[in-house]
């Protein structure tokens, strides 16, 4: 590429993304519904089973693996099925996609999918290997949230919620790992973070679920006590060392709970939703203050 085509195709490729982004926002309904029944499926004890193949299924993998440190969800409950990754996730099989047999067999091997919900992720909407995993998911009482950047793709028809990302055209033609990744990634994004709020486990704007397993985890859990609690470091540090590092848990010790107990107690009332168990506990606090 020549030096005078260089800015025309950036400006093309950011063209791109802009269109990506916009065609995320045509289906924030859509979205909002779909974190809702996964939200459902979950508290029900249910998996996330994430599906997908060659760049589609790297971005799904990407949402799968940050759900854990992000929320404290369960890792053994978000599997994720990627086609041709027996080996490294990073030299994929290209010719997996193909595979139907294999997509089958891989549901097949996660036993019963009643409580379950799949989010099946592809730029055309027809690789094969996903869209045989989403029917066969579908015919084992999976729900199956299909995401596609194709209109009228069959993965879309084959599935219980359709979120159709209308990216339009690549600036360079038949790499969907440009704007339609851009999209996928941002409707994922949009799509467990939503499922996050619904669990519980945002408060504020604060990952008050977050699983502090490195440094900056630990800062990061130490400024979200003091910040809910308007504690300093060394009582944040104290009720984060008395919780075992549950974020929730110190909030509420260093808001003014008896004990872990107590802050456990009331966690389990509000379902884990932190605010309604700081408010009850505020209140009783007040109350107690004024007798």
């Amino acid at each position: 590429m020549s030096a005078d085509a260089a800015p025309a195709f950036s400006g093309a490729l950011l063209a791109s993304y802009r269109r990506a982004i916009e065609c995320v926002a045509a289906v924030e309904v859509e979205i909002r519904a779909a974190a809702l029944l996964l939200a459902d499926r979950w508290e029900r004890g249910g998996r996330f089973i994430y599906l997908g193949a060659g760049a589609a299924g790297l971005t799904a993998a990407e949402d799968a693996a940050e759900l854990p440190g992000t929320f404290g969800l369960d890792r053994r409950r978000i599997p994720v099925i990627l086609a041709g990754a027996d080996g490294a996730p990073f030299d994929l099989d290209a010719a997996a996609e193909d595979d139907t047999p294999a997509a089958e067999r891989a549901v097949a091997g996660l036993g019963d999918l009643k409580s379950d919900a799949v989010i099946a992720v592809s730029a055309s909407g027809s690789t094969p290997f996903t869209l045989a995993g989403a029917k066969a998911a579908r015919r084992a009482g999976a729900v199956v949230i299909g995401i596609a950047n194709r209109r009228g793709a069959p993965l879309l028809t084959a599935a219980d919620v359709a979120l159709l990302l209308d990216s339009g055209d690549e600036a360079l033609q038949g790499s969907t790992r440009l704007a339609a990744g851009v999209a996928q990634k941002c409707a994922l994004g949009m799509l467990s973070t939503l499922v996050g709020l619904e669990l519980g486990h945002i408060h504020a704007g604060l990952m008050v679920n977050l699983r502090a397993d490195n440094d900056k985890l630990h800062r990061r859990a130490l400024a979200i006590v003091r910040s809910i609690s308007g504690v300093g470091d060394n009582e944040a540090r104290a009720a984060l060392a008395a919780t075992e590092g549950e974020v929730k848990q110190a909030a509420l010790l260093s808001s003014g709970a008896r004990d872990r107990g107590d802050a456990v107690n009331r966690l389990q009332r509000s379902r884990g939703r932190l605010a309604e168990a700081l408010d009850t506990l505020r209140k009783e606090l007040g109350r107690s203050a004024a007798d």
